[in-house]
């Protein structure tokens, strides 16, 4: 019998780790074939049950069951495009954390969502107002992760669509951080401002009291 989406609505719930592989396995090939799928979003309450249970993969503390739920949330990106915007809030935060996560490809995967995000559901900066957050969090290799996707967020998309005033008072704060790798992923993405925008960005750094030195 045809599996639709009240059928994942009840699975994406299973705190089973092996039965969630397999069910996660089902949902892609779902989501990537539209003629499977035509109730995709027939229900929109259900498809937020969907996608609420499926940031909860993401925070998993098993990281296949993490890396699987990232999996997931994209394909739904690919498939809903702007109409996924609404979910923004809702994934921004855990993806936050995983780029906090101790497993590289965890890290990575978090980021490349991210960056999907921007290209498929909303606006860069729309996704950096939401992202800005991380610069603060408690988790030193999560306030390094966000420098380190601003520095991708430029290499991608350029300084034009992001208000970069709004985001490098941050960076200054990350200057001073606790942290070596934060203070390095702060002087990285400061550097790729300047490749962006130039002279500006000096005088910018020079009012907020960054010595000329730094």
């Amino acid at each position: 019998e045809p599996v639709g989406m009240d059928y994942f609505c009840e699975q994406v719930q299973q705190k089973d780790v092996g039965r969630r592989m397999q069910v996660g396995q089902e949902l892609l090939e779902y989501l990537g074939d539209p003629a499977r799928s035509p109730d995709l979003e027939q229900d929109q309450q259900r498809l937020d049950k969907v996608i609420d249970e499926l940031t909860a993969w993401v925070n998993s503390s098993n990281f296949k069951v993490s890396l699987l739920g990232l999996d997931i949330l994209g394909a739904f990106v690919d498939r809903l495009s702007g109409r996924f915007k609404p979910y923004i809030g809702t994934v921004l935060l855990p993806l936050i954390d995983r780029m906090g996560d101790a497993k590289d490809q965890v890290r990575e995967q978090a980021q490349n969502l991210i960056l999907k995000l921007m290209c498929e559901a909303a606006p860069p900066m729309y996704i950096w107002e939401r992202l800005a957050v991380g610069f603060k969090h408690k988790n030193y290799r999560s306030r390094e992760g966000v420098c380190l996707c601003l520095v991708a967020t430029l290499n991608i998309y350029g300084a034009q669509p992001l208000i970069l005033s709004k985001l490098v008072p941050h960076l200054c704060i990350a200057f001073g951080d606790s942290n070596s790798q934060v203070r390095d992923a702060a002087i990285l993405a400061i550097v790729e401002v300047y490749r962006h925008v130039g002279e500006k960005v000096r005088i910018d750094l020079t009012k907020r009291g960054i010595p000329p030195g730094r």
